[in-house]
């Protein structure tokens, strides 16, 4: 067992403008947020308790997620007023959790299959300090790189580089034992990836790197939230609870509808992103356009790579 915690405090400024009115883990991906995706992996890891590290726009999570029992978990909430980098968002968060099991820690933005029960095994076989999922990528060039040894060990964290020494990356999910997060000042700004970790190192403390080659998308980009939500939707589209759509509205190419949506008829959807309670018009057409929760098309509009909610209608760039 074990307990976790997600840090989805981050302003989302790459995804913009569909972070204008939503923090990024709350977007949805195939009908549900990014954080829920997380959260199903968490309990399907056995981790019971999960805090939220939440900052902007942190008073939309607790009425989606309430304490958790909807998950059959315990979910806590933890406030930064001010941001305070990975490491103090962590430091800040484990305030809430015990000192007697492994603490898991999810990056906000990443959809990710990989086995977090078999990552927890391998950290407590390896007795680590730390252990990173990592994965592998063809041009290491756009990431910092993460060199192992032949045990697993890390020796080294990279920064981005034109000849990178390895093709082994952060995947963006930590294990850590509760006496490192200690180690961590509170209420102070530090970076996890460029202080924490490479100090650890330094010191010759066991940071380990489990490789597994899953799947694995970091979301933090429209182009790539659109294409996590493609990838989870199975045929033409995918459709929450309580959708009404008429007879002749053709819908394609991997669209997410949510819940209580009205489809016109003869309307043509294609490679969307479309929120709860969403209203589209008889005849209306939309291509790779976000509809944010409870936004409304006229019959017979047209829209090509939009952003559309209920106050604001604005280009995205694909």
């Amino acid at each position: 067992m074990a307990v976790g915690i997600l840090l989805v405090g981050g302003f989302g400024t790459r995804l913009k403008p569909l972070t204008n009115e939503s923090p990024k883990p709350m977007l949805p991906v195939a009908g549900l947020p990014v954080t829920e995706h997380q959260i199903l992996a968490a309990k399907k890891a056995g981790i019971h308790t999960l805090v939220l590290a939440t900052s902007y726009l942190a008073e939309v999570f607790t009425p989606y997620f309430g304490d958790g029992s909807q998950w059959g978990m315990k979910i806590l909430y933890a406030v930064e007023k001010e941001p305070l980098g990975t490491g103090g968002a962590i430091r800040n968060a484990a305030q809430l959790l015990g000192r007697d099991e492994e603490i898991v820690i999810f990056n906000g933005d990443v959809l990710s299959r990989h086995s977090i029960a078999d990552q927890l095994a391998f950290h407590q076989q390896h007795k680590a300090d730390v252990t990173l999922h990592l994965i592998q990528v063809d041009d290491a060039r756009a990431f910092g790189c993460v060199p192992i040894d032949g045990e697993g060990r890390v020796t080294a964290f990279l920064e981005k580089m034109e000849n990178p020494v390895t093709n082994l990356i952060n995947a963006g999910c930590y294990i850590f034992s509760p006496e490192v997060i200690d180690r961590i000042p509170l209420e102070t700004v530090v970076s996890v990836e460029r202080e924490t970790l490479p100090a650890l190192v330094a010191e010759q403390r066991p940071i380990f790197g489990y490789h597994e080659q899953a799947y694995w998308l970091d979301v933090g980009t429209p182009a790539a939230l659109f294409k996590g939500s493609r990838d989870l939707v199975v045929g033409d589209f995918h459709t929450m609870a309580d959708c009404v759509i008429a007879p002749g509205a053709t819908i394609t190419g991997g669209t997410s509808i949510g819940a209580r949506c009205q489809i016109g008829a003869g309307a043509t959807i294609d490679d969307c992103i479309i929120g709860d309670d969403v209203t589209v018009g008889a005849g209306a057409s939309l291509t790779r356009s976000f509809l944010a929760h409870g936004a409304a098309v006229a019959p017979g509009a047209v829209f090509l790579e939009r952003y559309l909610s209920k106050s604001a209608d604005l280009p995205i760039s694909l």
